[in-house]
């Protein structure tokens, strides 16, 4: 995809130079901010991201109207540290949260410690907002620590759902046992509910008070769960694909930490869950109702919006509802397919229409880029590794930045082993705790990770591994020791 030339202006920079400067008077008022994050979508997802299975026309509006970034990565290829990553701005290792939160596993290594709650001292990004002059809402998915670190505590006015769970336990239909949400009647569905207190929310605010809404929705994590309506829509497309009877699972290597021979990586080869298709037809469909009340209320084209996702698509394990082709892997993998994700950014007048960008971006990049947008100055107290996507979002093809890194010492639920890896121009190296081993990539000419250049190009690999050794030492990242009982 080419990238278009921009047009029009950034106001949040200037909001900015105003406030600092104490020139002049701000000719734009604060946009408002809906931050749109769901569980474990993967890259392939969504029909703009070139999926032939799923249908997403809402959420391809995003790209219509907005950026589409083609090298987008959370940073962590499991739930919790991305979004302690967003909140803070900072490397999940910086942070101590490098593993979801309750996750515990050892094999030929033993587990990483880390820390269980985004901590109590971070400034968070709502809580910079908040001081800004913004309302701010958390709705759906928290999964960053006990009822002491929950939304309200982290900045937030207002909390719809946020706690310490990972997944709706009880299923998506209540009732659901969430204990920061009143169970609605019985079948009601919970994609449908977070949008229904969304919505109240975003009907109830004064339209001269910028607001900031974290709609973190809990879906497509397990457990698989739709509606029958949709789930037939997708049975029948499936049919007239003529995929219904083909079976997508390669089975493949007995996982890392068990000893049961017929505990294998279940690897999806192509998109064809009907249930999970219709889990995000759902989605899609209640993205479109927000949308729906914010142009309702007039708001649309004063809000910056910006949708992504916490990890990369469940393609190896529990059921492998999705692939994430041609991206190696998935969700707890350090390939491609665990961490680079969907990432759209719609803000009227100060981002393109239908422009794309190549440039890689990381979960910590949110924290500044939204304060900026905002007009609020940086945070002196709290330490931020992300750097503003504004040059970005204005038409601009770099950031002041060389590398980006991801650090996962643990084993998660999905076959993958501990590592770290760093991304640097169109190279990646990854470090494979287990044996120290290191496998390097030219994602710009080989894009799902078949062809190991370690070997063939070791001074690359020697300079990348250095690099990716201090960065490690610099945020103080927990490495695994070996497990003497294995």
């Amino acid at each position: 995809m080419d990238r278009r030339e921009f047009i029009g202006t950034v106001g949040g920079g200037a909001l900015a130079m105003a406030a600092a400067t104490g020139q002049g008077k701000a000719q734009e008022t604060p946009p408002n901010i809906v931050f749109i994050l769901i569980d474990d979508m993967g890259w392939r997802d969504l029909t703009c991201y070139g999926s032939g299975f799923y249908e997403t026309p809402n959420i391809d509006r995003l790209a219509a109207e907005g950026m589409l970034f083609t090298d987008a990565y959370a940073a962590c290829p499991v739930c919790s540290p991305t979004r302690a990553a967003i909140m803070s701005g900072k490397y999940p290792a910086r942070v101590g949260v490098t593993n979801y939160i309750g996750g515990h596993r050892e094999a030929a290594l033993i587990d990483a410690p880390y820390t269980d709650h985004l901590p109590a001292d971070e400034v968070s990004l709502a809580a910079g907002l908040r001081e800004g002059g913004y309302s701010t809402w958390h709705v759906g998915k928290w999964h960053l620590g006990g009822e002491e670190y929950w939304p309200q505590n982290h900045g937030f006015d207002e909390n719809v759902a946020g706690c310490h769970m990972g997944h709706p336990w009880k299923g998506y239909f209540s009732p659901y046992q969430i204990p920061t949400l009143e169970d609605g009647p019985e079948g009601e569905y919970l994609t449908d509910r977070l949008t229904d207190e969304t919505v109240r929310l975003i009907e109830n605010q004064p339209t001269d008070v910028p607001f900031y809404l974290n709609l973190w929705h809990y879906t497509v994590h397990t457990p698989i769960q739709a509606k029958p309506e949709d789930i037939a829509k997708y049975e029948q497309k499936a049919k007239d694909m003529g995929i219904a009877d083909l079976d997508p699972i390669e089975v493949g290597e007995t996982f890392p930490f068990s000893q049961d021979p017929d505990h294998r990586v279940r690897r999806r080869k192509f998109q064809s869950h009907p249930v999970y298709a219709a889990m995000i037809d759902n989605l899609d469909q209640n993205i479109g109702r927000v949308f729906d009340a914010l142009e309702r209320t007039g708001r649309m084209d004063d809000t910056l919006i910006v949708f992504t996702s916490d990890n990369g698509g469940l393609a190896t394990s529990e059921g492998s509802p999705t692939c994430n082709a041609p991206l190696a892997e998935g969700k707890g993998w350090m390939y491609e397919g665990g961490t680079r994700e969907p990432l759209l950014i719609r803000w009227p007048g100060r981002v393109e229409a239908g422009s794309s960008c190549d440039v890689p971006v990381t979960s910590t990049d949110f924290y500044p880029t939204l304060l900026e947008a905002a007009g609020l100055p940086p945070r002196p107290q709290q330490h931020v590794d992300g750097v503003s996507l504004m040059p970005l979002l204005s038409g601009g093809s770099k950031l002041d930045r060389d590398a980006i890194f991801w650090h996962y010492p643990h084993y998660g639920n999905q076959g993958g082993t501990p590592g770290c890896s760093v991304r640097m121009g169109d190279h990646k190296l990854i470090e494979f705790f287990e044996d120290g081993r290191l496998e390097l990539y030219n994602l710009r000419e080989d894009i799902s990770e078949e062809q190991d250049l370690a070997a063939t190009h070791p001074r690359t690999a020697g300079e990348l591994h250095d690099r990716l050794v201090q960065w490690r030492q610099s945020v103080e990242a927990l490495v695994p020791e070996r497990n003497p009982d294995w």
